[in-house]
Formats: structure tokens, sequence, C-alpha cells
């Protein structure tokens, strides 16, 4: 636009600069003058030119000057509002480390609480010897005897691999049929010696289990599914664990509220941690036991059972208790398949309801039937029929070890845990 301005006032001072000259050279009567009058002319012109173009290159710089000031105030706004937005971030940051430290500090405390509880209890049975009631006669009053030597080496073994963290997490998946996709995993507890040999719960239940040690192992079971579900949460995996809980723990007056206390905190785990116990714990509750597992069914966890043996199942008390996972074996369901006369297929003592829909009658009740140990394809293929659509056992993958170096990179780490487990069972 600068441009075409100057061009157009260069035409016309030469214009008027030519009109001047002829005019001169009329009223003079010689090219003398009007030459002269054409110089004065064009020198006139082109000052008037350069005075027009700064007259216009001022105008343009004050222009330019306003809209780099306008740029200059708002970048400051968007500094001003970046910094707003850092100092919140930087609070909410502050915040979250703050709740999440107190957070580490409750849950190292439980745990400490609950090994030093268990290493006191074995540090008086070590002790003073373990015993166990013997009738000698009818009328005679009971003695006692000490166990077997292999007893006390046994509970020594369990105590080192409690002290030094040999207790490690299994995991077997649970999928869903026919399209075998895993959707769960059920969580088992092992513990190690010193020389790294497993120990299946066959070779040490005897003897813990009435010592009462099982229930400090599953109470860390339960931080160790903890430490998974957050693992899987923070990967978006849309996965849930099954994780045994006993009546000793739920009736434990100083573990449970500490532990209700941490999931009420954390309720955002609600739908990636399933309690599980046996039918026959479930059914011998205690009025406290019905009660805490109300408590927990309030903040949104889901329950299952397992070992059951009939199938004529009280579903409505089921459904009341928030029980949503019934696991049969795969054996118990096929062997009371009955062949009526009429050609229905039935299971065990319900008659009037055809075998397939057993797992309807579960699902009109809010819960799923899972078949467990399933060993064979020919047992998916029966269980199918039966229209159950998840399935457990080693056909679909066996329990595996989740080691140490995938809980250390859960929260709270692993081997900070560790050094907290190894200082309260020393002291």
């Amino acid at each position: 636009m600068r441009k075409l301005t100057m061009a157009l006032l260069g035409g016309a001072s030469i214009c008027l600069a030519v009109t001047i000259a002829l005019l001169m050279w009329r009223m003079a009567g010689g090219w003398v003058a009007g030459a002269a009058a054409l110089t004065a002319g064009l020198g006139l012109a082109l000052s008037l030119q350069g005075v027009v173009g700064r007259s216009l290159d001022h105008k343009q710089l004050q222009r330019d000057f306003e809209v780099l000031k306008q740029a200059h105030l708002s970048v400051a706004d968007q500094l001003e509002q970046i910094n707003d937005s850092l100092a919140v971030l930087a609070e909410a940051v502050q915040e979250k480390a703050v709740r999440r430290s107190e957070e580490l500090t409750f849950e190292v405390r439980m745990l400490e609480d609950l090994i030093h509880r268990m290493s006191v209890s074995l540090d008086e049975r070590l002790a003073g010897g373990f015993h166990h009631e013997e009738p000698v006669g009818d009328n005679r009053p009971q003695t006692f005897r000490r166990p077997p030597a292999q007893a006390g080496v046994l509970l020594n073994t369990i105590r080192e691999a409690l002290s030094e963290n040999r207790v490690d997490l299994y995991l077997q998946p649970v999928v869903t049929l026919p399209q075998r996709r895993t959707v769960f995993y059920e969580s088992f507890s092992r513990l190690r010696d010193a020389t790294g040999q497993v120990l299946m719960p066959a070779q040490y239940l005897s003897v813990a289990e009435p010592e009462g040690l099982v229930t400090a192992i599953d109470n860390l079971l339960l931080f160790r599914c903890v430490q998974i579900v957050r693992r899987l949460a923070k990967q978006d995996r849309k996965v849930a664990i099954f994780c045994n809980i006993s009546l000793s723990s739920l009736a434990d007056e100083d573990f449970f509220p500490q532990f209700l206390e941490f999931l009420s905190e954390n309720k955002d785990m609600a739908g990636g941690l399933i309690f599980e116990l046996g039918l026959g714990a479930f059914e011998q509750r205690s009025s406290i036991e019905a009660r805490n597992m109300a408590k927990l069914a309030d903040l949104g966890f889901r329950f299952s059972i397992d070992k059951v043996g009939q199938l004529d199942l009280d579903f409505r008390e089921l459904q009341r208790s928030d029980v949503k996972f019934i696991k049969i074996t795969a054996d118990t369901l096929l062997s009371h398949l009955n062949n009526e006369d009429d050609g229905r297929l039935t299971l065990g003592p319900m008659k009037d309801l055809h075998a397939s829909d057993f797992a309807s009658l579960a699902r009109r009740y809010g819960a799923e039937i899972i078949a467990e140990k399933i060993e064979a394809e020919r047992q998916v293929i029966d269980v199918l029929e039966l229209d159950i659509g998840y399935g457990q056992g080693h056909l679909f993958g066996e329990p595996r070890a989740i080691r140490d170096a995938v809980l250390a990179e859960t929260d709270p780490p692993a081997s900070f845990m560790q050094t907290n487990l190894r200082r309260a069972a020393a002291r």
C-alpha cells in the first residue's frame, strides 16, 4: 500500500512540475525559463514526496509499535496464567506426596505390627515348646507332650522365611469361556527356605495352622495383592485379583480395623481386589465376621467363595453377603450331572432345574460360577454345556511367581517394606 501511494505521489509531482514549466515557457517565452521552472518543480515535487514518505513511515512505525505492545501484554498475561497453573500444580503435587507418604507410613506400621506380633508368638512357642492335647484315658486328666523335633525345625524355617521376606506371591489366571481371555487372577502364597526351596502349603499348614501363623501369612498376602492391584491400575489393566481372607483376619481386633481404615482411604482398589473364603468358613461366620464383611462390601469390595462341595447353595444368603463369584471344581460339577428318565440333564439334588440353568440361577442372584481345576480339554467342553462363563486350572495356566523385581516397581517399594519386615522380625 505504501509503494502504491508513493508511486501515485511521484506521478502527480512530475505532472505538476511539467505543468509549471509549460506555464513559465509560455509566459516568459523562452526555453531557459521553462527548463528552470521544470527543475524547480521537480525539486519541489521530490521534497514533497520525501516529506510524505517520512510521514507514512512514522505512522507505520507507530502501528508496528502498538502491535508489539499488545503482543507483549498478551505474552505477559499468558506467563502470569502459566505461573498460576504451575503454582496450583506444585501445591497439588506436594499434597499428593504428603498423602502418599502418610499412606506409606501407615502400611509399613501395619506390617511392622503384624510381623512383630507374629515374631513374639513364635519366640514364645519356640522357647516354651509346642504342645497339643492328647487324652490318655476316659477319666484321667489330659497330659501334654512336645511335638516331633521336625515340627520345631519347620517352624523355625517358617519364621526365617517370614523375617527374610521369603514369602512369594503366585498368580494363576482365570479366563473367560470359550474365549480364554484372562480377566482375573487368583493369588497364592508360597514360602522359601534358606536354600531357595519352595515350601508348599501342604508341607507347612499342618504345623503353622495350629500355631496361628496362617493368619499372619494370609495378612501378608493381602498386602502383596494390594501391591499388584496398584501395578495393574497404573498399567490401566482391567484385571482383578482373588485374594484369600481368613475368618481370623476378619475377627482380628488389632489387624482388621487398621486394614479397613487403609481400604477406606483407597476405595479405588475396590474393582481390583476380590476377597475369597471357603464355603465352610463362610457358613461358620460369627456376627463379628459377618459385620466386618459388610463393612468391606460398603466400600465396594466383592467376595468369592470356593471349596464348594454341594450345589444346593443358599443363593439368597450369598446375595445378602455380596458374594459375586462361586468357585466350584470341574470334577464336582461334572460328578453331579444326572440323566433323568425324560432325557433331561440335571445337577445333583436340583431335579427340577436343567443343568444348563444352574449358572443362570446364580446370575439371577448376582453371582457368576467359575469352574476351577480344569485340567483337560474334555472338561472345557462339558463345562461349556453348563453355560458357565469362567474357567480356571492348569489347562489355562499354572500359578506363576511374581518376583521381587516386579513388586519393587509397585508403590510402596518392596525393598523398603523388606527392610521394615526384617527390622520388625528382629525385635
